[in-house]
C-alpha cells in the first residue's frame, strides 16, 4: 500500500496566529514536524498543505514538499482531501498534526499499520488514560472501543460511566482511552467524508470524527504508549523547547 503523509498548516490560528513558523531552537515548527514525519518508514511521501504564502516559502526554503490549498477549509481533513485530489497514486492518506514538532514517527507507522486490515476505512490512535486529571478533563476526548478495536464513540465526557463505583476508583476498575489526534484515511473514503454535512453528534461534542461514525464509517484504532506534546498556545512553547533541549533533538 502506498501511503501519503499530509501536514495541514495554516497561518491564521485563533489561539496562536503564525505558529507553524515559530522558531524552535533554530528550526521552524513546520520544519520539525516535517523532518519527524519523514522518518516514518510507512510513508511513500510527505507534503505540507497550506493556504499561506509565508508557510509555502518557508517549506520550500528547507527543501520540503508543499502544496497551496484553499483558504476556506474548516478542518485538516478537508485540506488533506484537496491534496489527495491534486496528487495521484496513493492508496491512503495520513493527516499529521502540524503543531506537534516532536511527533513520534512510530505513531505514524501505527496508524499506517491499521490498513493491513483491508476493511479499514479510517484509522486513528488512542492512549490509555493514566491520571484522574485527564479522565475528568473535558478538553481530553475519550474513546469507546468495540471488540474489533474500532472506535464506536468519542466524547468530552468521561465514558463509560461506572455504575456503583466511586469516581475516585474508576481508573482502578476500568481501562479508559483518550484520543490522539492523528488520522489515516483510505483515499476514496477521504473523498467521501470531506463532502459530508455536519451531524448532530459533531455539533454537540465539537468533534469532527463523530460525523464519520454517524454516517456509518468504521474507525480502526491502534494503541500507542507515547504521549504527544502539542503547541496550542504561546504558553506551550517552553514545554517543547525544554523537551528539545533535554532530548538533544537537532
Amino acid at each position: 500500500m502506498k501511503i501519503l503523509g499530509v501536514i495541514p498548516a495554516r497561518f491564521a490560528s485563533t489561539r496562536f496566529p503564525g505558529k507553524p513558523l515559530i522558531d524552535l531552537e533554530g528550526k521552524s515548527m513546520i520544519q520539525r514536524v516535517y523532518e519527524q514525519t519523514q522518518q516514518a518508514t510507512s510513508l511513500a511521501d510527505v507534503i505540507v498543505a497550506t493556504d499561506d504564502t509565508k508557510i509555502f516559502q518557508a517549506v520550500k526554503q528547507f527543501g520540503g514538499n508543499v502544496i497551496m490549498t484553499a483558504d476556506n477549509h474548516v478542518s485538516g481533513t478537508d485540506r488533506c482531501a484537496e491534496v489527495a485530489q491534486k496528487v495521484s497514486g496513493f492508496d491512503a492518506v495520513i493527516n499529521i498534526q502540524g503543531d506537534e514538532p516532536l511527533i513520534d514517527p512510530n505513531q505514524i507507522n501505527l496508524v499506517a499499520g491499521c490498513f493491513n486490515d483491508i476493511s479499514t476505512q479510517i484509522a486513528t490512535l488512542v492512549k490509555k488514560i493514566e491520571t484522574y486529571e485527564e479522565l475528568y478533563n473535558f478538553n481530553t476526548p475519550k474513546v469507546l472501543l468495540n471488540n474489533k478495536r474500532e472506535a464506536i464513540y468519542f466524547s468530552r465526557q468521561t465514558l463509560p460511566y461506572l455504575r456503583d463505583v466511586e469516581p475516585s476508583q474508576w481508573l482502578e476498575k476500568h481501562t479508559f482511552y483518550k484520543h490522539i489526534g492523528i488520522y489515516g484515511y483510505k483515499t476514496p473514503t477521504l473523498s467521501i467524508i470531506s463532502q459530508l454535512e455536519t451531524g448532530n453528534l459533531e455539533k454537540a461534542e465539537g468533534l469532527e470524527q463523530l460525523r464519520w461514525i454517524e454516517n456509518g464509517f468504521n474507525i480502526k484504532v491502534a494503541i500507542t504508549h507515547t504521549d504527544t506534546l502539542a503547541i496550542d498556545t504561546p504558553s506551550d512553547v517552553n514545554k517543547v523547547l525544554n523537551a528539545i533541549k533535554n532530548d538533544k533533538v537537532s
